[in-house]
């Protein structure tokens, strides 16, 4: 039996493949390649190109493949781009979840696994955040993983599909021999543009307001490595092979770093100096999102390895230096 991975091509994807196949697994790959790299899929690994919106490609991928399960990374992901084109959001996540739900449900498939986010919490009234609290997201991107979740919760109920929604925190890292890592046309995620000043990519970095009520003055985020998320998929795949029942839970570290902290560990990292800049805030900006993932931890017992910011940016360092232009290079 195999594992259908749907958007392997993508940053947090291609790290799944890794670590799935190091884990004994068999992968199958569909990807569109839109945002996500052809580079980043092993040669071994049996690829379509397409998309999940296709519903003769799903179906071409469940005939001819004995697939087990589906974890589903397909999705468009920028906040701002999403307030500016909601509906490009709606069509292309929304759309595609239901597609593959459909295909699932024809070819009798019955366990998927979904790339949420903490996204769907929106403004939080408290922190840490839990699985329970109340989702009410502030943007398209948000909301259609909302409305994702949705979805999956009442097709599971009517065609008895079970299902594993992983809400991440902030993704960050890369795999640990450098040889792959995160690489956006648009660039939006806080380390990698940090380190784009020691590439010599940019002069400064910009902090977005340093007068929130933080110990710097600065917003603290929750990050996860992109090598202990992927490892929380093999887990949840685990769990619904051994009859677990439908679940959502929370990806994060549970401890909180602000901009500035993140600025000085990437300083330690690189061993160079990375000059700063203070910026006006941005709307929306919550001053804390740090996770609570006791739920995780108590029943997929996902626990993560990399504790230490410094050691988190270096991998993504290590990246970075090899591949300067991404995968370009």
């Amino acid at each position: 039996m195999s594992v259908l991975i749907c958007g392997g091509a993508g940053y947090i994807g291609s790290h799944n493949i890794r670590a799935f196949t190091a884990h004994g697994e068999n992968v199958i790959v569909i990807d569109n390649l839109e945002t996500g790299h052809r580079e980043s899929i092993p040669e071994n690994i049996k690829f379509y190109q397409g998309d999940i919106r296709d519903s003769q490609i799903l179906d071409k991928i469940f005939t001819e493949n004995k697939i087990e399960a589906v974890i589903h990374f397909c999705a468009f992901s920028l906040v701002g781009e999403s307030v500016e084109q909601p509906l490009k959001y709606f069509n292309n996540n929304v759309g595609g979840m239901i597609s593959l739900l459909e295909a699932m449900q024809r070819n009798g498939i019955k366990k998927i696994i979904f790339s949420s986010t903490a996204a769907t919490y929106g403004e939080p009234k408290k922190i840490p955040i839990f699985e329970t609290d109340e989702t009410i997201p502030t943007n398209p991107y948000g909301e259609s993983k909302r409305i994702m979740e949705k979805i999956i919760y009442w097709v599971s109920r009517r065609y008895d599909i079970r299902y594993v929604s992983l809400r991440y925190f902030n993704v960050a890292g890369a795999w640990h021999d450098g040889s792959i890592g995160e690489d956006h046309i648009h660039e939006t995620h806080l380390i990698p543009l940090i380190l784009q000043v020691p590439l010599g990519k940019r002069e400064f970095v910009t902090i977005y307001g340093d007068d929130y009520p933080t110990k710097d003055g600065t917003c603290i985020r929750d990050y996860v490595h992109v090598e202990d998320l992927a490892e929380a998929h093999i887990l949840a795949l685990e769990y619904l092979r051994n009859g677990g029942e439908s679940q959502i839970f929370n990806l994060g570290s549970g401890d909180g770093y602000s901009v500035m902290e993140m600025i000085n560990a990437a300083r330690k990292a690189t061993g160079q100096n990375i000059p700063v800049k203070i910026g006006t805030r941005r709307e929306g900006d919550p001053a804390k999102l740090v996770a609570d993932s006791t739920k995780a931890h108590e029943i997929l017992k996902w626990y993560p390895k990399f504790t230490n910011m410094e050691e988190i940016i270096s991998s993504a360092w290590k990246w970075h230096q090899s591949h300067p232009n991404g995968y370009k290079s």
